[in-house]
């Protein structure tokens, strides 16, 4: 099993930054690629961001290419979503995820297993 814990969530001005983390405990050897998902009042739930196991790869949704980074500190078992000028837009829940597929970068909400509990991101003018 694996548990996630997020956390960096807040309220901040539109053009501000925020930095997400999403702490990993427990059978973490196990996970490959970890990801951001969010998910905005009355919207489902999106693809934000994800990284591979070594954080060679990594791959950012458009929405947010050129704003937001993933990166990973695997000593620490930890993500980092870095968020720079951000958009009412990007106002959402915003989720941690982990997968144990090794190949491929999943987009995809249905292809991880492990969900943190969310942290809120509110941005405002």
């Amino acid at each position: 099993q694996v548990q996630l814990v997020e956390s960096g969530g807040g309220l901040v001005q539109t053009g501000g930054s925020l930095r997400l983390s999403c702490a990993a405990s427990g059978d973490t050897f196990s996970i490959f690629q970890m990801g951001w998902f969010r998910q905005a009042p009355g919207k489902g739930r999106e693809f934000v961001a994800v990284i591979n196991r070594s954080g060679e790869y990594s791959y950012h949704a458009d929405a947010v290419k050129g704003r937001f980074t993933i990166s990973r500190d695997n000593a620490k078992n930890t993500v980092y979503l870095q968020m720079s000028s951000l958009k009412l837009e990007d106002t959402a829940i915003y989720y941690c995820a982990a997968t144990h597929i090794s190949s491929g970068i999943s987009t995809m909400e249905r292809f991880y297993g492990y969900w943190g509990q969310g942290t809120q991101v509110t941005v405002s003018s």
